[in-house]
This record gives structure tokens, C-alpha cells and sequence, in this order.
């Protein structure tokens, strides 16, 4: 496989891992880029071409580190974030829920949110899953079935509090007087 073939095949995975590991389109871009340069040196030490795709998340995966490991501002542009509404948001799906989830998603540990990152929008199995992170296939399925336990309470619990919200918001926009 060509470098160019390696580049259009994995760039688009990458790229939407890099994006949910940091919430930051140029950052995200720049991730992969930096992994592809990083695969271009160290290609040649590549034993088992089956392992290329776990090979250039785990690259990727380590330069997220990296960046964390150097103090930095954290900026917001708000054009990013119109961007990630409009381009990550489901056809025809309701933005509030979108965002509650985006939302539970990043609340969840770094520990807990990798793996099911790498499981949703990696495809990778649990065995591919601990040999990017370098832990044992059981600590993956507990991380994964924690990760989920985890989301789901939190998405439960915003449900219900919106729901207890609904009739006030509710009385509040027709002009009615709220009761506490």
C-alpha cells in the first residue's frame, strides 16, 4: 500500500477520532497530521500490515497526549462551534438532544471515553481496543460497560430534570405566574 493509498483510506477516521478526543477542528487536523508524519518515519518498522489502522489511532491517541502535556489556553471560537452543530448533528434530529449528549459524552472520564470513542467510531473489537491502549481486553469491557452505565444515568437524569422543568417553561412562555 502506497503512503498516499494509507493517507485517503485512514485520514477520515482519524480525523473524527482527533475531532472527539479534543473538540477542536484545527487541532484535530492537526493530530493527523502529525500522525501521518510520525507513520511516515516509523513505517519501515511496521512488522504486521493487519495492525496499520490500530497502529495510526495509537499514534494519534499518544499525540492528544503529548498536547496535554504542555500547558496551554484552551480557546473557544464560536465559528467552531457553529460548525460542530451544523456538521455533527444528525439529519432530521433535535439539537437539544445532540447537545445533551455531546455533552454527557464529555463529561465522562478520559479513561471511560476512549475506548468508546475507539468502539463507535472506530469499529475496533475490544482485543483491537486494548492493544491501542495498551491495557488487557478485560479492563476494555469494564471500561466500556462503565463508559455506557455512566451515559446513560447522566442522560437519564438531564431527561428527567427537563421534564420537571417542561410545565414551568411552559407557564413561564404563555405569561402565567410560575409556582416554585
Amino acid at each position: 500500500m502506497t503512503f498516499d493509498a494509507l493517507v485517503n483510506a485512514y485520514a477520515a477516521d482519524l480525523y473524527r477520532f482527533g475531532f472527539w478526543l479534543c473538540r477542536n477542528q484545527a487541532q484535530a487536523e492537526d493530530l493527523v497530521q502529525e500522525t501521518f508524519m510520525r507513520a511516515w518515519k516509523g513505517l519501515d518498522g511496521l512488522k504486521d500490515s493487519k495492525a496499520l489502522k490500530a497502529w495510526l489511532f495509537t499514534i494519534l491517541r499518544r499525540e492528544h497526549a503529548r498536547c496535554y502535556s504542555r500547558p496551554s489556553l484552551d480557546l473557544v471560537s464560536m465559528d467552531e462551534m457553529d460548525y460542530e452543530l451544523q456538521h455533527f448533528a444528525a439529519p432530521g434530529s433535535d439539537g437539544a438532544a445532540d447537545m445533551e449528549f455531546t455533552q454527557a459524552l464529555d463529561a465522562l472520564p478520559p479513561d471511560y471515553r476512549e475506548p468508546l470513542l475507539l468502539q463507535a467510531l472506530g469499529g475496533y473489537s475490544c482485543d483491537e481496543i486494548a492493544g491501542i491502549m495498551q491495557i488487557k481486553t478485560g479492563a476494555v469491557m469494564t471500561r466500556l460497560f462503565r463508559a455506557r452505565q455512566k451515559l446513560r444515568r447522566s442522560l437519564e437524569s438531564e431527561s428527567l430534570d427537563m421534564k420537571r422543568k417542561e410545565p414551568l417553561i411552559n407557564s413561564a412562555v404563555r405569561g402565567e405566574p410560575v409556582e416554585p
